[in-house]
């Protein structure tokens, strides 16, 4: 579901915060399936993978910001533990992305010494 679709539909703060969970973790989806295709050598699919996490970790970001948009126009954000786990996906995925992005360069740098095309 979009964010548009989110607002519209005015899901409950647990539900968007779900979201970001979700978002989130299909993102990281994506970035170690990139990364399992550059240690076979497989480069052909690796951009379109990172494009793909790129969108969803987007999205995660575009309901995150939306909600402190709101918090700052004066509508408090009860702050939960599933709102604090769902900040914790989103963090820990786009570090995680980083990383991937450096290790699938360096995979690129030594696939051919080990024999892997």
């Amino acid at each position: 579901m979009s964010l548009e679709g989110a607002v519209e539909k005015k899901m409950s703060v647990e539900e968007t915060i779900m979201y970001i969970i979700i978002y989130s973790g299909e993102a990281k989806g994506y970035l170690y399936e990139a990364l399992s295709k550059a240690k076979e050598g497989k480069y052909e699919k690796i951009d379109e993978l990172i494009e793909k996490a790129n969108d969803s970790i987007g999205k995660a970001h575009d309901i995150q910001t939306s909600m402190l948009q709101k918090e700052a126009n004066g509508e408090p954000l009860e702050v939960s533990i599933l709102f604090v786990h769902s900040q914790d996906h989103l963090m820990t995925t786009i570090s995680e992305k980083n990383l991937i992005l450096e290790i699938i360069e360096l995979r690129k740098l030594i696939n051919p010494l080990l024999g892997v095309h």
